[in-house]
């Protein structure tokens, strides 16, 4: 029986590391992909959560504006509730506008640390 040289042994020893070293990496990847899917999701509710309270607050406005104006007993008190309403529902529409931006704002840095992480860098290609 041939003895095994030192260099085979070598490129024995190291062939069979590599698969528990792709596990590894394989594994270090899948947890940072599922913390970032995890921190993106969680940011997906919070959005979300705050878009319902805005509907509501929507809603509210909605149903104050039209007991103002069934309760208005003159044309200039009819007038003073369509210029509150709509004073306010401007407001609204300015903070909508900025929470918009600071959403998309933080759904954007998530995802950027998602791909910088490697999860597609790495790919074949990726730098092509």
């Amino acid at each position: 029986m041939p003895k095994e040289s030192q260099n085979e042994r070598t490129e024995t020893s190291a062939l069979s590391s590599m698969p528990a070293e792709f596990a590894a990496a394989g594994r270090k990847r899948f947890e940072d992909f599922t913390k970032a899917q995890t921190e993106l999701i969680e940011k997906l509710r919070e959005s979300n959560r705050q878009w319902i309270e805005r509907v509501q607050s929507e809603a509210n406005l909605a149903s104050e504006f039209a007991s103002k104006l069934s309760a208005a007993r003159s044309i200039p008190d009819a007038m003073s509730a369509c210029q509150e309403w709509t004073s306010r529902r401007f407001e609204m529409m300015a903070d909508d506008g900025k929470h918009l931006l600071a959403d998309t704002q933080k759904f954007m840095e998530t995802s950027a640390r998602l791909l910088s992480k490697g999860w597609w860098s790495d790919r074949p290609g990726a730098g092509t």
